[in-house]
């Protein structure tokens, strides 16, 4: 399966499914499959497991997270809150 550099892993969609749709997915499994680094070991060696598990190939600690990335916007600013909070007591 012959894929180019513009449509990189969406190249085994063919023609269907439109641009917009296709890139979309392009920036989210590019995002998803490489390396993120781990919050135990601080390396970078988190793979995702399943859709929401990601798992660390250093230090083998295994963690909940989003279903695309370990770390969601909406779980950076709870634990930001969560340290504000502890912090000030």
């Amino acid at each position: 399966m012959a894929r180019t550099n513009k449509v990189g892993v969406t190249g085994r969609f063919g023609p269907r499914y439109g641009r917009k749709a296709k890139r979309t997915v392009k920036t989210i499994e590019e995002n998803m499959k490489k390396n993120h680094t781990c919050p135990q070991c601080d390396r970078p060696g988190v793979k995702r497991v399943a859709a929401g598990i990601w798992k660390c190939r250093k230090c083998g600690a295994v963690f909940t997270g989003g279903a695309y990335l370990p770390n969601t916007p909406m779980g950076k600013t709870a634990s930001r809150n969560i340290k504000r909070i502890v912090g000030g007591l």
